[in-house]
């Protein structure tokens, strides 16, 4: 592989050769995932409770009166577009 991530490609770290250096090295993996995992869950109940918490200080739409949405309307003619005489199928 040749480019200008090769370097990056050929670097992997070892793992440590002693038993009790591997089981550390592990379990610092594992709190860090552990680590990331609440961090993202806090922040998405963070999320979710300021969303609750605008919209609970949001005033209330006003309901309308009736079912009844007033309005005018137009019905327009569909427009008819030019068709080509090279166009044959």
């Amino acid at each position: 592989m040749t480019g200008p991530f090769q370097r990056l490609f050929r670097f992997r770290p070892s793992r440590p050769r002693h038993p009790l250096g591997r089981i550390a090295f592990a379990l610092v993996g594992v709190l860090l995932a552990l680590l990331l995992l609440a961090g993202s869950v806090f922040i998405g109940l963070g999320m979710l409770a300021w969303h609750f918490g605008r919209k609970l200080r949001r005033p209330a739409a006003v309901p309308a009166r009736s079912g009844v949405i007033e309005g005018e309307c137009r019905v327009l003619a569909p427009r008819v577009l030019p068709q080509s005489a090279s166009s044959s199928r």
